[in-house]
């Protein structure tokens, strides 16, 4: 061998050995750093797209984009207590709105497409700062939970210290802080919103599609250590439920005259007359399924029959039903679950008979409206 050939084969050994030492190292730091990505593929692995539809994320290059539309969240798989979530976001057109829930339920709260939980507000610079919000990082408690604000204005809102967020399409850097019930935001590198005595204190993480054109990367976790939380601190756990509706079209959907039913994103909408009556049913059949289906009475002879599969028919103008509806123009929640073979349906959190001999054994949910109504938040579990 050559004395150059020596030479050149020392000086590549060398280099091999820098190159290693530094992989090693930038591994060790990574393991160190506690941090893991939530975000690694295009399939979302991970996370469940609660009330959205594929077309509404895609993930290439580490970067989340999110259109939009319809509104609605996607959520990890995961609950979480205690952690530090860091990741940054941009608008990329003015005005846009958008968000972060933590300690969040397993699906949507009723007559709305977010969850129960804590938001932390993504709003673009544009959207402009009032008494009641502002464009910099808000806190604040969504759909029954619950937290004490620092420095508030007299709500459950909280509001940060100093105006640190970019405008489009400028990247913001978010460091949230979730310990033991309380919550901490830091922009672009200094904490400037705080919140405590949180409920749920114990719950999923979701990203929040609210018409505005957004993305996300370097969306990372840390755990932190975490006691036992009561029980009514912790959000509801998953119950399997997925969305039948995609808030963009009537795919999955069967009706007679589809021009009496709108997609109005995340609302469906009945718009027939007052005398007219539509029927909407699910391509395909469940077995043993339990539904939630969110109706909204627009007028006083609005009525709505559910057919649930398995014999099961629910009608919204049985005296006994009707006792537990909200007033025309009110959301009301209608749950059907099995349970030990029987069928048992809840209006509003009250539980009600149900006749099992009128509805079809075909396990489809079908919908027969008569008069203006409006449905949303459309789920199934098996």
């Amino acid at each position: 061998m050559t004395h150059a050939l020596r030479s050149l084969t020392r000086l590549a050994a060398i280099l091999l050995g820098l190159l290693s030492f530094t992989l090693t190292s930038q591994c060790r730091s990574v393991a160190e750093d506690g941090f893991v990505p939530l975000l690694t593929d295009a399939n979302l692995s991970g996370w469940v797209r609660t009330n959205t539809p594929p077309d509404t994320w895609r993930f290439e290059d580490g970067v989340l984009y999110c259109t939009g539309k319809p509104i609605g969240e996607i959520r990890t798989e995961k609950m979480y207590q205690n952690f530090v979530m860091e990741l940054e976001w941009r608008h990329l057109v003015p005005r846009g709105n958008a968000g972060i829930f933590v300690w969040a339920d397993d699906i949507t709260a009723r007559g709305v497409p977010f969850h129960r939980g804590i938001e932390v507000q993504v709003l673009e610079n544009a959207y402009g700062n009032t008494r009641s919000h502002t464009t910099h990082g808000d806190i604040f408690p969504i759909h029954g939970a619950t937290m004490t604000p620092i420095n508030g204005r007299g709500g459950s809102r909280a509001f940060p210290t100093q105006n640190l967020s970019k405008p489009s399409p400028q990247w913001n850097h978010y460091r949230i802080e979730c310990r033991d019930g309380e919550i901490s935001l830091a922009v672009n590198g200094t904490i400037v919103t705080r919140g405590k005595d949180c409920v749920p204190r114990k719950g999923y993480i979701c990203l929040e599609s609210e018409g505005g054109v957004v993305e996300y990367r370097n969306v990372r976790i840390k755990e932190l250590p975490g006691g036992q939380v009561p029980a009514d601190q912790v959000a509801i756990a998953n119950r399997g439920y997925h969305s039948l509706y995609s808030g963009l079209n009537l795919d999955g959907w069967d009706a007679g005259d589809t021009s009496q039913w709108n997609v109005q994103d995340w609302v469906l909408a009945f718009d027939a007359g007052d005398d007219s009556e539509g029927t909407l049913s699910t391509t395909r059949s469940f077995t043993d399924a339990d539904f939630v289906v969110d109706v909204r009475l627009k007028q006083s002879n609005s009525n709505v029959v559910i057919d649930a599969g398995q014999n099961t028919r629910i009608d919204l103008s049985d005296p006994v039903i009707a006792t537990h509806l909200e007033k025309p123009g009110r959301w009301n929640r209608i749950e059907v679950v099995t349970r030990d073979g029987r069928r048992i349906a809840k209006v509003n959190g009250n539980p009600v008979t149900l006749e099992t001999d009128g509805g079809s054994a075909n396990g489809k949910l079908v919908l027969t409206a008569s008069g203006p109504i409006d449905f949303a938040n459309l789920y199934a579990a098996e």
